[in-house]
Parts: C-alpha cells; structure tokens; sequence
C-alpha cells in the first residue's frame, strides 16, 4: 500500500521531543556492579539521557541509615559511602538522579512487610522526624559535595503507593501525612528544591490525583509537579517464568493520560504545574516478554510520538536488563524492562530512542505529524521517524519543496528480518548462558540497515519513498549534498571501469 504525504515547509505543528529527559533503571544498589555501568555507559553514549530514576535509595543495601545504642539511648548515624560512589558514577556518564524517596530503611519502618526479590520495605516510617531528619541530610550532603546543581534533581516522594505492595494497604491518608511532612521539611531547608507525587500507577488514577491535589490545595502545598506512571498492556498470563500480555489500544492510553492533564487544569492552584509519567513502557512486569520484540518498539514510537502532548517529562523503565525484582534472570532474553540485554545487546526498543533523540538534533520545527509518522524541519533539511505496529507493509511517497539541486538521502530501518536479535537467539537454540562468541554475534545482529541514495529535486520538489514493514521502526533524514570529490576521483568510473 502507497500512501501520499506533502509537506508544507512552513507547517510548525506542535510536537514536544523529551525523548532523553529521563531514563529509569533497577534498584540503586546495581550501580555498584560492573556490568550495570557497562551498559548504562553504552546507552548513554550511544543515546544520552539527562536524569535516571530508580528505586532503593534509602534502601539497606545503599546503607545509608543507622541506629546504634549509646548509653541506653538509640541515636542515629547517616553513611553516604555507597551513595556517593553511585552518583559520582552517574555524574561521570554525564546522568543526572531523579531522587526518588523510598523505600523505608528497616530500622525506621514502622512494619515488615517488602515487596521484590530483595526486600524493599513498604511500610511508613515509625517515626516521622526520623524520616525527615534523613531525607534532609542527605540532601544537604549532596549539596555540599556537588553543589547548587543538585537543585536541578527531581524528587518524588515514594513509588506506587495506590499500590498495597508498595504502600502498606495503599492507604491514601497515610502517604498524603508521608508527602506533606517531607515536602515541608524540604522547602524548610532548601525551598529551590523541586518536589512531586503522588508517582501512581493504573490502580484507581484519577480518584488518587484529584485527592492528592484537593490535599495539596487545603494544605497550601504548592507542589512542583505531579508524577504518575504509564503502562500499556492488559493483566499478563504467567507461564513459566515468563509474561504474556496483550497490547491495549495506544489512543485510549494517551487519553487516559489527557485526563490526568486535564484534572490538574481544573485546580487553578495547579494548572499548567509540569507532569512527569516518571515510568512507562508497555508491559509492567519484568518478565514481561513483549519487552524483547520489534513490536514493543514501534509501539513505543507510537508513544514517543504523543508523551509530549501532556508531559514534560517521561522516562522509560528501564535502560538495562540488570534488574532483580522477581529475582535473578535465567536467559539473556527474558522479557526484562531494558532497552538493553546482556552484552549490551540493544534490543530493537533501544533505536526507538535513538532515533527520536536523532530527530531532536535533526530539527525542532514539527512540519507533519499523523498515526505512524512524524516528520521535523531543520537547517541541513528534514528527518523522519515512521513505524508500523503489527499491520501490513506499507510505503509513504513523501513529497517536500526544496531549494537545493540535490539531497543526500539515509534510511535506517529496524524491523524482524534486519534488527531481530531474539530470532537469532531463538534460532541458535535459546542458550542461557551466552559465550563470548554468541554475544558479539547477536550484538552484530542487532543494527539497523542502513541504506542511501542522491536525490535530485524536480521541479523544487524533492520525492522519498520510505518502506515500512511490519512492527518496523524506520528513520531517515533528507540533507543538502555538497558534492567535493577529490581530483581524479571518479565514482561511476570506480565501480564501472572493471
């Protein structure tokens, strides 16, 4: 199928491209590991995001919080070693920390109860002045080590806590109590510090975020941004070790995130207050299989192409697949949230990015925009990003008025034949344990095929024909050619003079 597109150079369609604003990643503890900072040094080279979100930062393993008994008496001792060695490793890979508040250390929790493989405590705390007295030293340890710039880190207070396995019985009062006692403390100590929630997820969405604000507006809480979360898929089937979900339709998703905007607009107090959707990705489990698929990745360019329309910030969980909260994987291929497998084997949700985060470069004049295709103007010409969620094979024949007499044409495209690491690892018989030799074959793999032509505007329209196979993701960028052949150098001469 053939579908025509004319672009109408002076077209500026709305279209927000916070494609890198932030990344989320495994509990905070994993950054004390090599193979998590090898594969969060490979994103950020070959993408780069500007804020990582993760959970577990108060959590036992990061060691911050201390109780010791001293003459009958229990006091408290802080250590930031772990912590310190964590964000100077963040820094130094150019990723800023979106702080996240959570979970309860288990001497401050109030109650046992933890959620994952490695025992996240979700309890409130036993004492409120033990938590905030925390929460406030360690901001003022960081400002003291990095200085004013850490003014520039998002906080959220807790994650999920309309879920009970994340806030014991997900009792609303008792994490609004949790939200206000640490919003004030912070603005207290340091008011240029930016403060969000109510970081909710699916379960019960609009009650919790009309709730949160009309506590926020009775309070006087002037709240720096609301948080929530964004998934996709319907209640997964487990079989195995493994998730199996259905996509659910992606413009009732982005409606339902309308609706959250919209609720926020309606408290003259909040409106226009940033949103961040600070997880989403399309499956909510980390065994959720979809995660390893080109489909995930050009429904997920479906995504990108519409966050913006509500959302200042969105960041998808997560960068990498070492990730532990339902335990250590078996396979390299395990439906883990990553945008990466082991290796640092880019799945095809991993171009997805990185074809966005080139169109942002590319240009920041939105000149067309529809279903499965947006398009931005820039200095050198235009670049595209066009996908296909689960359809018939199609192609676009894009015609765009030009000024130059040729164009240098680029197309990469990732679909199932060019870019399908999990066919390989299928076919090779689903190893679990990846040698050396396999690893670098499936990294090879998993690139897009990049194709190129000259094209020579007639008439001062320039024409494209971009193919789109099923559950493919394609980019291509259209530039100004400068043709500078050195003397001597002949190119049809070169390949013809055989």
């Amino acid at each position: 199928m053939i579908t025509n597109i004319k672009i109408n150079p002076n077209d500026n369609i709305f279209f927000r491209n916070n494609v890198d604003s932030c990344i989320g990643t495994g509990r905070l503890g994993l950054a004390l590991t090599k193979e998590y900072l090898d594969e969060l040094q490979f994103v950020q080279e070959e993408i780069g995001f500007k804020l990582i979100r993760g959970h577990g930062l108060f959590c036992d393993d990061v060691a911050i919080y201390h109780e010791y008994e001293e003459d009958g008496v229990t006091k408290v001792e802080y250590n930031y070693t772990y912590i310190d060695r964590i964000f100077d490793k963040y820094l130094e890979l150019n990723i800023r920390p979106y702080l996240e508040l959570g979970f309860m250390p288990y001497k401050m929790a109030s109650g046992t109860q933890t959620i994952f493989y490695w025992k996240g405590n979700t309890t409130p705390p036993k004492d409120y002045k033990l938590w905030t007295d925390m929460v406030i030293a360690l901001l003022a340890h960081l400002k003291k080590r990095y200085g004013n710039d850490v003014h520039d880190w998002p906080i959220e207070v807790w994650n999920e806590p309309n879920l009970p396995g994340f806030w014991y019985k997900a009792d609303m009062q008792e994490y609004f109590k949790l939200f206000k006692e640490t919003f004030l403390a912070i603005k207290a100590f340091d008011p240029a510090f930016k403060v969000g929630g109510p970081a909710i997820c699916g379960v019960n969405d609009e009650e919790w975020i009309r709730a949160f604000l009309d506590f926020c507006k009775k309070e006087h809480l002037d709240v720096d941004y609301i948080t929530r979360h964004h998934y996709t898929v319907d209640f997964p089937t487990r079989d195995g070790h493994y998730d199996y979900s259905t996509l659910e339709d992606s413009d009732m998703r982005i409606a339902n995130l309308a609706t959250s905007r919209a609720i926020i607009d309606s408290f003259d107090e909040f409106r226009s207050t940033p949103m961040h959707i600070t997880e989403f990705s399309t499956s909510y489990t980390p065994k959720g299989v979809i995660h390893d698929t080109n489909l995930n990745a050009a429904y997920i360019a479906g995504q990108l192409s519409r966050l913006g329309e509500s959302c200042e910030l969105y960041s998808y969980w997560t960068f990498g697949d070492v990730f532990e909260e339902q335990g250590v994987q078996f396979t390299p291929f395990n439906g883990g949230f990553g945008l990466v497998a082991e290796g640092n084997i880019p799945k095809p949700t991993f171009y997805t990015f990185q074809f966005f985060k080139n169109l942002k470069k590319s240009g920041n004049q939105c000149v067309y925009r529809d279903g499965n295709t947006v398009m931005v103007k820039g200095e050198q010409g235009y670049a595209g990003i066009l996908w296909n969620v689960d359809s018939d094979a199609y192609t676009r024949h894009i015609t765009i008025p030009v000024d130059a007499s040729e164009y240098s044409l680029i197309v990469k495209s990732v679909d199932e034949d060019c870019c399908n690491p999990l066919k390989l690892w299928h076919d090779l018989g689903e190893p679990h344990y990846l040698t050396d030799e396999q690893k670098k074959l499936l990294k090879d793999s998993a690139k897009p095929l990049i194709k190129s032509d000259i094209v020579k505007p007639e008439d001062g329209i320039a024409a494209i024909d971009i193919n789109v196979k099923t559950n493919a993701v394609v980019y291509f960028e259209l530039n100004r050619r400068e043709f500078t052949p050195d003397r001597g150098y002949d190119y049809e001469k070169v390949i013809n003079y055989h």
